[in-house]
């Protein structure tokens, strides 16, 4: 079953026909856990999610905290949270 490109989707010069080729290089080991397509692919989205989830977790702030320890935040962040008498 072949279907096209979703409904806005961004296409670009190279897509033939709302087809886009992609790929990824891995130096995951001939018959290890992964290695049917499919399963090397959702290790890849996986860790992208990953990937994302720290870069939106340095966008909101966390770098900017200002201590080095775990727990002096968290006590600076229930602090902070407190509401203003």
């Amino acid at each position: 079953m072949q279907r096209g490109p979703h409904p806005g989707a961004q296409l670009r010069f190279t897509d033939i026909d709302g087809n886009r080729i992609t790929g990824f290089l891995t130096n995951t080991a001939p018959g290890g856990p992964y290695r049917q397509l499919a399963d090397l692919e959702l290790r890849h989205r996986r860790h992208a999610r990953v990937e994302d989830g720290i870069r939106a977790a340095k966008d909101t702030g966390l770098r900017n905290l200002p201590f080095h320890d775990t727990a002096q935040n968290k006590v600076w962040l229930e602090i902070c949270a407190l509401p203003p008498t």
